[in-house]
């Protein structure tokens, strides 16, 4: 595990916020200062500002059915974070992100690290959306979105192809999307790409994790099944 993981993981701080402290050479692995990007091994002993740190083990993984409105940020002093919108007594964290405009499923916990097993792209792992675009869906349209439209990547600064998907039409202006890529406002920009404004979007499933009958606004804890699937059982 990263270090910046591991510090977040003993519930201190943000990854965020745990990168700084290790700038700032607030940090010690086994006596020595740490360096960003130090991976944490199991006999290592880690202090902050001289106090040593317990990775925690009775870990939170919690399913939120996100409203519209709500940022996937744990930054407090943003209006509408969605951690001062579930109000958990302890410190959790959204894992990946559901622009402030979509809603439905975002999984929250308090291990850090769990969250790139569940976001690394490799991992090909599978999200189910259902999209409602404002004028009705053609056959090519469904075409192109399946195998892959070409959107621009700001973190790169370049155009890319997105991977091909799953995608069943629901009604003339409604259809089901599943990927297993993550780039942001992904679906918005291939709707936009093909001429197409989306009016709703919302995820429902992550993995094997669904939304089922979760009402808007609502979080349970994962089930057993549910946290096997992520290697937590």
């Amino acid at each position: 595990m990263r270090l910046n993981n591991f510090i977040s993981s003993t519930g201190l701080c943000s990854r965020r916020e745990a990168d700084e402290l290790i700038k700032q050479k607030k940090v010690n692995v086994n006596g020595q200062i740490a360096e960003l990007g130090y991976i944490v091994k199991p006999d290592d002993k880690v202090e902050v500002n001289g106090k040593l740190l317990e990775e925690k083990k009775d870990y939170v993984y919690i399913a939120l059915n996100k409203p519209v409105g709500i940022i996937c940020t744990t930054e407090r002093h943003v209006k509408g974070n969605i951690i001062d919108f579930v109000n958990y007594p302890e410190r959790i964290f959204p894992i990946g992100r559901l622009d402030k405009d979509s809603e439905g499923l975002i999984l929250l916990t308090s291990d850090g690290s769990v969250v790139n097993e569940i976001l690394r792209e490799e991992n090909n792992h599978e999200k189910e959306y259902i999209v409602t675009v404002n004028k009705k869906i053609t056959s090519s349209f469904m075409r192109n979105m399946s195998r892959g439209v070409k959107v621009y990547n700001p973190v790169k600064n370049e155009y890319t192809i997105t991977k091909s998907c799953k995608v069943f039409k629901i009604n003339d202006r409604t259809f089901k999307i599943i990927l297993s890529q993550g780039l942001n406002r992904q679906i918005r920009r291939m709707c936009s790409q093909l001429g197409y404004k989306v009016i709703s979007l919302k995820r429902i499933r992550i993995m094997n994790i669904r939304l089922k009958d979760l009402s808007i606004g609502k979080w349970r804890y994962l089930t057993e099944e549910e946290l096997k699937s992520i290697g937590r059982k």
